[in-house]
């Protein structure tokens, strides 16, 4: 029986370890500076917790901005709570880290991209609870050899 280290996830389950670090910051020191998430995440993730209306409204994606107004940001180990306002509308939602999609601190050009692997030309999954695929060595094309170039160091020297 072979095993292998399996990066993608490995990767994928760090960078969700990294938003949860950030919001728990947030949660606790609230958003410094400029900072602001742009969040977009699967709706049709089954342990997504939103508004009926929204999930009607948004059923396959979402895009939500924690910035200016946010209240009640929780933060455990599989996602987070938070509630925004959505036109003078307070909603509670309950966003998992694996049904987030995107991550985006815009105000520092930092972001986060989640592959799946039933993507269309847009770079989302056409299927709600697609599971993260990894890029794997063997899907990488195959690196042009070239010659090495030597160069002694003598023809440096005066």
């Amino acid at each position: 029986m072979s095993r292998e280290i399996d990066y993608g996830n490995l990767m994928h389950s760090a960078m969700r370890g990294l938003i949860r670090t950030v919001l728990q910051d947030v949660s606790e020191n609230g958003l410094p500076g400029n900072h602001h998430f742009f969040i977009t995440f699967d709706t049709a993730h089954p342990d997504v917790e939103l508004a009926d209306w929204l999930s009607d409204r948004y059923p396959g994606e979402m895009t939500v901005v924690m910035q200016h107004w946010f209240d009640n940001l929780s933060v455990d180990e599989d996602g987070f709570g938070v509630t925004l306002n959505f036109g003078d509308s307070p909603e509670p939602l309950y966003i998992p880290y694996d049904a987030i999609r995107t991550f985006v601190d815009p105000s520092v050009e930092f972001g986060l991209r989640f592959e799946s692997a039933d993507e269309d030309a847009d770079g989302y999954s056409a299927e709600p609870d697609a599971e993260d695929e990894p890029v794997s060595a063997e899907d990488q094309p195959e690196p042009k050899k070239k010659d090495a170039d030597v160069v002694s160091l003598d023809s440096f020297r005066k």
